[in-house]
């Protein structure tokens, strides 16, 4: 198994990921888009000494840029969301 921290790379803070962390314990998480979402979850526990439920993953397609008369498009990533057990918190995300 990788290191926690080649698999999942960022948490992603937004407005979005604020109101299903307050409504359904979910947490987002920017991770490497070749990871399964055993790995993630694996990936998690261990970070964050947290019990994962679920893991859902979606692969986001980058947006097409323009600079000028010049064309271009920024990187694909892929986005999982995490649900935890009840009564666990990850605390990065409790002081946003």
């Amino acid at each position: 198994m990788k290191a926690a921290n080649d698999i999942v790379y960022q948490a992603i803070i937004s407005e979005k990921g604020s109101i299903l962390k307050d409504k359904a314990n979910r947490y987002l998480f920017k991770v490497h888009p070749r990871a399964n979402k055993i790995e993630i979850g694996k990936a998690i526990e261990s970070a964050f000494n947290v019990k994962v439920l679920d893991v859902k993953t979606m692969n986001m397609k980058g947006k097409a840029k323009k600079l000028g008369r010049f064309e271009g498009q920024r990187s694909s990533w892929k986005k999982a969301v995490v649900k935890l057990k009840e009564g666990d918190s990850i605390e990065i995300f409790e002081n946003v």
